[in-house]
């Protein structure tokens, strides 16, 4: 992989730790979409705002759309797409750690980072499989294995205080 030349505003600055004088009320519902795997209508949110963002907005918004539309491309059985985009999005977030703006950054990247590794083990010839089970245990309700499959999926959290 080689090195990407990074931009003069980073690091970023940490700013708010709450997040709420940075983001507008579009990046949360773009949250909230996110974390109810609603990641088609995630991308729509946060792409209108990556469109006018500026750096360092402009990066971090990249790269948790790179992760949504893997995610996206994931439940859509896209196994190459879903692996390139979240290696993106996780060279896009590296920057940000461990927070950036009240976001924990760090554990959005774990999951991530484990969600493509499971990837990378089953394959691109299991990607369905990979789905299927992901699938029933998330549509088998509250229970141990829908938090197990819940837990394989990235989510966006705020820092803990």
């Amino acid at each position: 992989m080689t090195p990407v030349a990074q931009p003069s505003s980073f690091p970023p600055s940490r700013g708010d730790s709450s997040g709420s004088n940075v983001f507008p009320e579009e990046f949360w519902q773009g949250v909230e979409q996110f974390n109810q795997q609603e990641y088609y209508a995630c991308h729509d949110t946060l792409e209108a705002l990556w469109i006018e963002a500026v750096e360092p907005q402009k990066r971090f918004y990249q790269g948790v759309l790179q992760i949504a539309v893997a995610c996206h491309h994931l439940f859509n059985l896209n196994w190459r797409g879903a692996v390139i985009l979240l290696g993106e999005g996780l060279g896009r977030l590296r920057d940000y750690q461990p927070d950036y703006e009240g976001i924990d950054i760090t554990s959005l990247m774990i999951q991530s980072a484990e969600l493509l590794q499971a990837l990378q083990e089953s394959g691109l010839e299991q990607v369905a499989d990979f789905v299927k089970h992901l699938e029933e245990e998330l549509t088998s309700g509250a229970n141990p294995a829908s938090e197990a499959a819940i837990a394989r999926l990235p989510k966006i959290k705020r820092v803990e205080s």
